[in-house]
């Protein structure tokens, strides 16, 4: 575990980009072979798009770096955090900080994502793609990046993991985002058994049907035990009749236009059917948008 840790410590940032970017291969050839939908789409203008908001998100997380590997070693230093409560083997301890990265820095971080209108005006870029596959992971608009990286700093300091340990579970979450979002067809058994303790690609693709209240449901990234635990858990026991998409914004005009697409957080709010949050323009139509 001590090598693994060194690794990931010194680990250039050129290898977790070839990393990631051989996941996306990977998935990308997998979704050929044994696709959960049989899309027609323009596959590569999809990724295309996708990909503006992947650089975006770059830029973003390069620019807060800093401020994480601070918070690892201000944290270490200080001897703060879960990490220094227990006198335990060191893998346990990895395994701990992980699942507290991934509890703050992706579960919860997204449920406040939709409870809190402001920043749901951010997240909904996501959930507008309506051919959900493995580029989708990489669909989040630079405002949202901006608040998942102070989540994530909030969960450095509460896990008090050391750099090593924030970078393995960075690596991890990117590739698990990678893996639930990819369209691909897992037997459904497997996906089941999986997903008793990790996020699969059916119980994630729940999360993106266009309506509530499954929009609401499955919220995990990596361990599907937080879903489970908080009761925001929810099977779908025929996946390929569900529908991508937010119902507010079904139009292709919207959804498949990166300028639209960066604007949405600033324009009037369209609440979808059965939110809890009104529309900003009462002239608005909960779908108005129309499905497409």
């Amino acid at each position: 575990m001590e090598a693994i840790l060194q690794f990931f410590e010194t680990i250039p940032s050129s290898y977790r980009t070839i990393l990631l970017a051989s996941g996306i291969l990977v998935f990308w050839i997998l979704e050929g072979a044994v696709p959960l939908f049989r899309f027609s789409y323009r596959r590569y203008r999809h990724l295309g798009l996708n990909l503006v908001f992947t650089f975006t998100t770059l830029v973003v997380n390069l620019s807060l770096a800093f401020l994480t590997v601070m918070a690892a070693d201000y944290v270490q230093g200080q001897q703060f955090g879960i990490w220094f409560l227990f006198t335990i083997p060191l893998w346990a301890s990895v395994i701990i900080a992980v699942l507290v990265l991934d509890l703050i820095g992706a579960w919860f971080v997204h449920i406040v994502e939709h409870k809190v209108k402001w920043m749901w005006k951010f997240h909904l870029i996501h959930h507008t793609d309506t051919t959900v596959d493995v580029t989708t992971a990489l669909r989040h608009h630079p405002g949202e990046s901006v608040f998942r990286a102070a989540f994530t700093i909030a969960a450095v300091v509460v896990a008090g993991a050391p750099i090593a340990v924030v970078f393995i579970y960075q690596t991890a979450s990117a590739l698990f985002s990678q893996f639930n979002h990819a369209n691909i067809n897992l037997p459904r058994g497997m996906d089941r058994f999986l997903s008793y303790l990790i996020v699969t690609p059916h119980m994630h693709k729940v999360h993106h049907h266009y309506v509530q209240p499954l929009t609401d449901t499955n919220y995990g990234n990596i361990f599907s035990i937080w879903d489970r635990v908080f009761q925001t858990f929810t099977e779908v026991d025929d996946v390929s009749k569900l529908t991508y998409g937010i119902d507010t914004h079904m139009a292709e005009s919207e959804n498949d236009d990166v300028v639209n697409l960066l604007s949405i957080p600033f324009q009037p709010y369209r609440a979808p059917k059965g939110s809890k949050f009104p529309s900003e323009d009462s002239s608005t139509s909960p779908h108005s948008a129309g499905k497409a």
